[in-house]
């Protein structure tokens, strides 16, 4: 059970109950100052899945690469291909396209590294709970459930214009899909009815729901794949006049393919949508990794060759920004192409409302487990296996929000939850790689043989042959499911202690290296980024802040580089999955990448968002902190998934 409950926790011999009384809401006072921020909870063993209600494990690699795809390539795609090549990149698109997508894999690396770990819902939520600590999780869960609705209530905004092409315009819509203006708002009744039926869908089952987006994925890369063939022969009849151009196929320069790769990066949003349905996959260790690959990949192709095919068929400033596929396409006479492309953006859209519908129950039912959120939500139907409550709920919300307000003006809050989830995931995977959690929250069953005040002074309390023995934490490790301690042994030889002090004392200046490394790190591409970002600041003191940017950011590289990776990294969480290659330089990179993006979204997106993540705060403070099953729990050293069972 997430939180520290479940498990047979065999790290701990049962005492009896009168050796002494079970530990009691006075004895710790943790949850009260800071140390509430910083606890963790372990990963979650079979046994205390087997313990809770769990999902329906009825997922395949097919039903992931479908649910990844249709999250990922939503109708932006349709629109942003000319806004972006008109004022960024000019031919060079395809490369910006390129990119994007090779940012959008450092991610993704991570991501299915911890998805193969901790295979349990909840996504970076779930990650950072385990790795970094409590408050951290809120925050990023809080920021997630705002990624979601907005999310989901824009891209339902989106329906009726595509909509009316069908009709021959959006004011020819039939009356109960029509926007209409009541008390001075305009109101989107098609909006709120397709958030209802793709609600409706995802509470029938997961199976049925991944089907469903199959068919309407397949149905959109069809469209797309219409649009490269019969470009493609139309450029190749032509003669491909969009690159025959006299300033070249970099127009704008480096700066330019840069800046527009910025804007395409979060058009490769939404294969973190899969690490949600952890556990509702069959095979966890080896699908996730293969459906986050498989669908990152299919995007990358499809932005690329559609793209290619589009800037080429027409020079790039004469693409319409708003319809640049069907004004290509229209420039030849193929007037009814522009069919085809309404049919692939309308199943985009439901296919981009249920990647952003799907997820956020699924976080809503990590928190209400782990207690930060009312029990309500954690409520998985007998019959369909998901969470339907929850479903609901989210449901509900996005569709009075899509139908009573134009959210499209707070487009930048929604990647601000996405990068802030990428960016603790980066961070995630050198906390397990350098300094996995040396002490988690003890399971229930494991819990009543333990004195938490002893623990408060580095002690593990022990039934042996009937004998209560307190041994100090430092004198133990922690093998299979039992703690071998070396007491005896070091009685006698003395060596043997010496051997265990230094090696301990060696360990933790370890630990501490790469702790200030990590910080230094997060410390220095802040500065760099925000320096390199502040093109208002004079030049010499911008080049200064970037200069120590690079030294810290360089620097603390440099020592985590040459600074032995952690021996528990193989034990640590679930084992046989698949491991992020060329750690740190990847996760730094990630890490680097997403804060330089979170950091250009603006002064008026953080405002807002800090009001958001200001609410979240508070209700974290009087419900969350008070709730968490983790409140009165006592810490251990760290044990595997397996070790649990």
């Amino acid at each position: 059970m997430s939180g520290g409950s479940g498990g047979s926790g065999g790290g701990v011999a049962n005492s009896s109950s009168s050796a002494r009384p079970p530990p009691s809401s006075s004895s710790p006072s943790r949850s009260w100052g800071l140390e509430c921020l910083i606890r963790r909870k372990r990963v979650d063993s079979a046994d205390s899945k087997r313990e809770r209600s769990q999902l329906a494990k009825r997922l395949s690699v097919f039903d992931l690469v479908a649910i990844g795809v249709g999250s990922t390539i939503g109708a932006g795609v349709y629109i942003l291909v000319g806004a972006v090549a008109r004022e960024h990149t000019g031919p060079a698109l395809t490369f910006s396209f390129l990119l994007a997508g090779t940012a959008a894999a450092l991610s993704a690396f991570c991501y299915a590294e911890l998805a193969c770990r901790c295979p349990s819902a909840g996504s970076a939520y779930h990650y950072s709970y385990i790795c970094i600590g409590e408050g951290v999780a809120w925050l990023i869960g809080w920021s997630l459930i705002l990624e979601f609705t907005l999310g989901g209530a824009a891209v339902a905004r989106g329906m009726s214009p595509n909509l009316g092409s069908f009709f021959g315009g959006e004011d020819k819509l039939p009356g109960l899909l029509a926007r209409q203006t009541i008390f001075g708002v305009l109101v989107d009744p098609c909006a709120a009815i397709l958030v209802f039926i793709v609600t409706g869908l995802l509470c029938t089952g997961i199976k049925e729901s991944s089907l469903f987006q199959g068919i309407i994925t397949t149905t959109n890369i069809g469209a797309m794949l219409f649009i490269c063939l019969a470009g493609g022969y139309l450029g190749y009849k032509s003669g491909w006049p969009g690159y025959e151009l006299p300033n070249g196929y970099f127009p704008f320069g480096v700066n330019g393919l840069l800046a527009g790769s910025a804007k395409l990066f979060f058009s490769f949003v939404g294969f973190d949508c899969l690490t949600s349905t952890a556990e509702e996959v069959k095979s966890p260790q080896r699908d996730l990794p293969l459906g986050i690959a498989i669908s990152l990949a299919i995007c990358a192709m499809l932005y690329m060759l559609v793209s290619a095919v589009v800037v080429g068929l027409i020079p790039y400033y004469a693409l319409d920004p708003d319809t640049p596929i069907s004004s290509a396409f229209a420039s030849y006479g193929m007037e009814w192409a522009a069919y085809i492309i309404t049919i692939g953006t309308v199943t985009a859209l439901c296919a981009s409302l249920m990647g952003s519908i799907l997820p956020q129950p699924r976080i809503l039912m990590a928190m209400a487990r782990d207690g930060l959120l009312p029990s309500f939500f954690s409520d998985i139907n007998k019959h369909t296996r998901v969470p339907v409550k929850s479903t609901i709920v989210t449901g509900l919300f996005i569709a009075i929000l899509a139908f009573l307000m134009d959210v499209s003006q707070l487009a930048g809050m929604v990647s601000v939850g996405t990068l802030l989830a990428f960016t603790i995931v980066a961070i995630s995977i050198l906390v397990i790689r350098y300094i996995p959690p040396p002490r988690v929250s003890l399971p229930t069953s494991v819990e009543q043989s333990v004195d938490p005040v002893s623990f408060q002074f580095g002690h593990i309390v022990e039934e042996i042959d009937a004998e209560i023995i307190v041994r100090p934490v430092d004198d133990c490790s922690f093998l299979g499911q039992s703690f071998l301690c070396d007491r005896e042994n070091s009685d006698k030889n003395p060596l043997l202690e010496d051997h265990n002090v230094q090696g301990a004392s060696k360990e933790k200046r370890r630990r501490k290296i790469v702790t200030w490394s990590i910080t230094i790190i997060c410390i220095g591409v802040f500065v760099l980024s925000s320096a390199a970002s502040a093109k208002g600041l004079p030049s010499v003191p911008r080049f200064i802040l970037c200069g120590v940017g690079v030294f810290l950011l360089s620097g603390s590289l440099f020592v985590l580089t040459f600074t032995d990776q952690a021996d528990t990294r193989h034990t640590f969480g679930h084992s046989g999955g698949f491991i992020c290659p060329f750690v740190p330089y990847l996760p730094v990179a990630c890490i680097l990448v997403n804060t330089y993006l979170l950091i250009n979204l603006g002064a008026g997106t953080w405002m807002r968002v800090c009001l958001w993540l200001l609410l979240g705060v508070l209700i974290y403070v009087f419900y969350g902190r008070n709730h968490s099953l983790l409140k009165f729990v006592v810490p251990v050293p760290n044990v595997t998934a397996e070790d649990t069972r």
